[in-house]
Parts: C-alpha cells; structure tokens; sequence
C-alpha cells in the first residue's frame, strides 16, 4: 500500500522520499522545542519547526540524489568495463594479453 504526501509525492515508490520526510520531521521537531525552549514562544515556535522542516526535507533531498545519481553513473561505468572485459579477453585487444605468465601469476 502506498502512501502519498500532499497528493503527488509516492513515497514509497519515489527513490529518496521516504528518508526526506524522515529526517525532515525529525528536523522540525529539534528545531522547533529547541526554539521554544529558548523563547517561550508557541506560534513563532511552530513556524520555526514548520520552516525547519521543509530546510532539512530539501536539504537531505538533494543530498541524497546526488548520491543516487553518483552510484549510477559509477554503476554504468563498471558495467561498461565488465561489458568490455568480456568482450575483449583472448584477443588482440586485451591489454592483459601482453603480460606474460610470470607476470600475470604475481599480480
């Protein structure tokens, strides 16, 4: 069963979502009794938590994407060099083919 934040955002389904929403409530709720805990305010207290909720939710976003996005371009590259691996072993154009035995069995 799948849970839908403000209508559109799938959390379940969406890659970073759920951790966002997470952190972002956990951001809000340090944020926001540590604000009233320093000036006894409620209302200001509770805009404080809800801004600090949407700055740690977004800033914990894009943080994780762009981990994302770096684990699969690093994930296409080593698929691009076992595609490569594979289709040169044995011929002409292995670069391992040069080595000699010896050399191979010490590496």
């Amino acid at each position: 069963q799948s849970f839908k934040l403000l209508g559109f955002l799938d959390v379940k389904n969406v890659p970073c979502a759920r951790e966002s929403v997470l952190y972002g409530s956990l951001g809000s709720l340090v944020v926001g009794l540590g604000h009233f805990l320093a000036t006894s305010r409620v209302r200001r207290s509770c805009d404080v938590a809800v801004g600090g909720f949407i700055c740690t939710m977004l800033g914990y976003w894009f943080y994780c994407r762009y981990n994302l996005a770096q684990q699969r371009i690093q994930q296409r590259m080593l698929q691009e060099g076992m595609k490569n691996r594979i289709l040169y072993e044995g011929s002409y154009l292995d670069p391992e083919k040069e080595q000699t035995g010896s050399e191979r069995s010490d590496s």
